[in-house]
């Protein structure tokens, strides 16, 4: 234990030697941020709150941040393991271990996380030089995030070009950290959508090399919502025809199914909820309010006659068979789940008032099951939901507190007429 001592504060004292090249005046002054990242990570900081008009609190933002890429790590892990068993799958190799498909999994994943995080993490770096302060460790986040939102296949020239996007245009030309209106993982997403559709939905699972001469064919357009797509207003028992496929509520809920990395699998998420929500990172009242607005929704989408095409002008108005599955269904289908619980609840981004979170987790809910069941062309329609949610969260909020000061304003007219 002397020894670890000894070395710690050997290092703390080469660093602090190290300190003046990189402040005001120093030869490195530019590359302040780079040594401010590294010694707010590594180490304890010597600066101290003076004044008072600081609050004093153990939770800061690296430690927010922290929290969340904790909160993450079981939707990762399970990713890992999800892409390999797909890739032994595929190849008619499910005997192979556990073992071997983390270790296979690792080789398809984690190449895209350190593309996310390198190419990310330079555009944060130039940015934080440019303006003269320190890096944010938001970027820990959304570094995380977006390729949890990818599909194992995703070539890493996409990651790069997305993560650029996501960070440049999603948050930095607003200013930085805490002043982007959309999430930068999201935005991020939805411009890799648009602009690369066919990598990003139908063949999610397909092509993986087995070797040189070898590549692997499966779960071709295979998942459970990209089924639903295809179907359009064709009349079938979307539950019957998913369970022929093998897809069941019970299978979408473990989570060995084709699809994005870090979604496909109820449970991890749940358990990330449970961190947010635990450690008070993660707003409870948007969770509970997006998961009722998309069961109060699926509800009365079920009373819409089944197998029959409503259509205005001759289009398909409401895919009428879609309609009919069950909430339940809608829970553990796509990346519900895993957005309303990471991306929903993105603090910069989302509402602020305790009233106007209820408004704006119910509302992506709701947009979501509208988006699912109306557009045959875009069957996931979390994505869409939250980024048009977090575009209006700043009027939710202003109405909230409108309202409030009515109700203040109200009260207090009324106490000053008793009084008098």
């Amino acid at each position: 234990m002397s020894n670890l001592t000894e070395i710690k504060e050997t290092i703390e004292k080469k660093h602090d030697e190290l300190r003046p090249q990189f402040e005001k005046g120093g030869k490195f002054e530019k590359m302040y941020p780079l040594f401010e990242a590294q010694d707010t990570f590594m180490l304890t900081p010597p600066d101290t709150t003076k004044g008072l008009t600081h609050v004093r609190d153990a939770v800061d933002l690296k430690r927010v941040m922290f929290t969340v890429v904790v909160a993450l790590l079981p939707c990762l892990m399970w990713g890992i393991f999800n892409a390999g068993h797909m890739y032994y799958h595929d190849s008619g190799m499910d005997d192979v271990g556990m073992f071997m498909k983390i270790i296979r999994g690792m080789m398809i994943v984690m190449p895209i996380i350190i593309t996310s995080y390198a190419v990310g993490g330079f555009w944060e770096v130039l940015f934080a030089i440019v303006r003269k302060h320190e890096i944010n460790e938001g970027f820990l986040v959304t570094g995380m995030l977006f390729p949890l939102t990818l599909p194992p296949t995703i070539p890493l020239w996409q990651v790069a070009v997305g993560i650029s996007f996501g960070v440049v245009v999603g948050k930095e030309v607003f200013g930085g950290t805490g002043f982007n209106i959309l999430n930068p993982a999201l935005t991020a997403r939805a411009y890799l959508f648009f602009a690369h559709a066919p990598y990003m939905t139908g063949n999610v699972w397909s092509k993986f090399k087995m070797d040189a001469d070898t590549v692997v064919d499966g779960y071709t357009g295979a998942t459970p919502l990209g089924m639903g797509a295809a179907w359009g207003n064709e009349a079938k028992d979307v539950v019957a025809e998913l369970a022929n496929q093998g897809h069941t509520f019970w299978t979408m809920f473990r989570g060995l199914e084709p699809g994005s990395i870090g979604e496909t699998a109820a449970i991890p998420i749940l358990l990330g909820a449970a961190i947010l929500i635990v450690s008070g990172v993660g707003s409870w009242r948007i969770m509970a309010g997006g998961v009722a607005g998309l069961i109060g929704t699926a509800i009365l989408m079920n009373l819409l006659p089944s197998g029959e095409s409503l259509s205005a002008a001759g289009e398909p108005v409401i895919r009428t068979t879609w309609s009919q599955i069950p909430f339940t269904y809608h829970l553990v289908m796509g990346s519900f789940l895993f957005g309303i619980v990471f991306m929903a609840t993105d603090p910069v981004s989302a509402a602020s008032t305790n009233t106007g979170k209820w408004i704006y987790g119910v509302l992506i809910g709701v947009v979501t099951v509208l988006v699912r069941v109306t557009n045959p062309g875009f069957p996931e329609g979390v994505m869409l939901a939250i980024l048009f949610m977090n575009v209006m969260a700043p009027i939710i909020d202003y109405y909230v507190v409108q309202g409030h000061i009515k109700k203040r304003n109200a009260h207090l007219r009324k106490f000053s007429y008793a009084k008098g």
